[in-house]
């Protein structure tokens, strides 16, 4: 009896791998648990065809998104400056700070296009001025864009 068995995964399984991977396994589990239930078939030369033309198309898709990150790096880029306006007291001191989510309203109001505001990198920013934020458009591909802050 064979110590390891290859199978492809048809979803993604907690602590094995994500779909369409191919992964070795024990017989009992392949046989007990991820066969029976669909979580993954067996290798065979025409799943592995399959599989192949999965990760052709998924390397397709991330290249298109990657180029669609660089395309909207150099359109912050082309923009130049984006600016926020908040109160302000005495000696150009905001009330409260330029939060991630000020600066994704800022974004799509100048490019009508949605940023999450969770790959927005703020630094403190308590006062106005110029500053430089980071924001993460893809895992490879970070644009630097200039936040002017105003009072209103």
């Amino acid at each position: 009896m064979p110590k390891r068995v290859q199978v492809v995964l048809n979803e993604d399984v907690l602590s094995l791998g994500r779909d369409g991977d191919l992964v070795e396994v024990a017989p009992g589990y392949a046989r007990n648990f991820l066969l029976p239930f669909g979580k993954a078939f067996p290798v065979t030369p025409a799943v592995m065809k399959q599989v192949e033309h999965r990760r052709a198309k998924e390397a397709e898709r991330q290249a298109a998104l990657k180029q669609e990150a660089l395309d909207f790096q150099t359109a912050l880029a082309t923009i130049g400056r984006f600016t926020v306006k908040k109160q302000t007291g005495e000696d150009n001191v905001l009330f409260g700070t330029v939060t991630n989510g000020d600066v994704a309203e800022a974004i799509q109001d100048a490019t009508k296009k949605e940023i999450d505001r969770r790959d927005i990198l703020v630094p403190e920013i308590h006062r106005t001025g110029k500053y430089t934020v980071q924001v993460k458009l893809h895992s490879e591909v970070t644009a630097e864009i200039n936040l002017e802050v105003v009072s209103y």
